[in-house]
């Protein structure tokens, strides 16, 4: 197989889109898919936010964050969080998001989406362009609604998160194996 020789970029895709909430007196949204896990124990996530960002700020200054993994049916919302600064714009108000109080941590989650992990910041590493939170997630809520028979896995199906692909939201398709199908006799 041919391939072209390309500058260096950041390949990695797709990316899953999530709605990060941040801030407690005016708390805010932004959308990101520079995320990523970084640790299963202890549960450990990585979300790269640029400095100039307002989130950043909050982030830094309440030392907590939530991730928030929208449903197709939030497509819309998520792309217009990702469009305006949460400094200018209430974005829970502005794009009908319901601010939901968490368990752990004074950020709020969001109610409308089908996953939120409460992240409790432990670490920022500045990385050029953009800064490095490293969360240790404190909290998981997931809505019943999409979980499978058994209750203990999410599934996929019924969420339908989406992931962004070189500027494009994709829809995440049918499973085609599970882990260890492979060895699996």
């Amino acid at each position: 197989m041919a391939k072209k020789s390309k500058r260096p970029s950041t390949y990695l895709y797709p990316a899953p889109v999530i709605l990060v909430t941040c801030g407690i007196e005016k708390p805010n949204i932004i959308t990101l898919a520079w995320v990523g896990t970084v640790s299963s124990d202890p549960p450990t996530v990585g979300v790269g936010v640029r400095p100039e960002r307002y989130s950043h700020s909050l982030m830094q200054e309440t030392g907590e964050f939530v991730i928030n993994i929208p449903g197709e049916d939030l497509l819309e919302a998520t792309d217009q969080c990702g469009q305006v600064s949460g400094r200018d714009v209430d974005k829970f108000a502005a794009f009908g998001l319901t601010a939901e109080p968490a368990s752990v941590l004074k950020t709020p989650l969001i109610a409308e989406c089908h996953v939120s992990m409460e992240c409790k910041v432990v670490d920022t590493i500045p990385l050029g362009a953009h800064d490095l939170f490293l969360g240790e997630v404190v909290a998981v809520h997931v809505d019943e609604a999409v979980l499978d028979e058994s209750g203990r896995r999410i599934d996929f199906g019924k969420a339908k998160p989406f992931v962004l692909t070189f500027g494009e939201y994709r829809s995440l398709g049918e499973a085609i194996g599970t882990y260890g199908f492979s060895v699996k006799k």
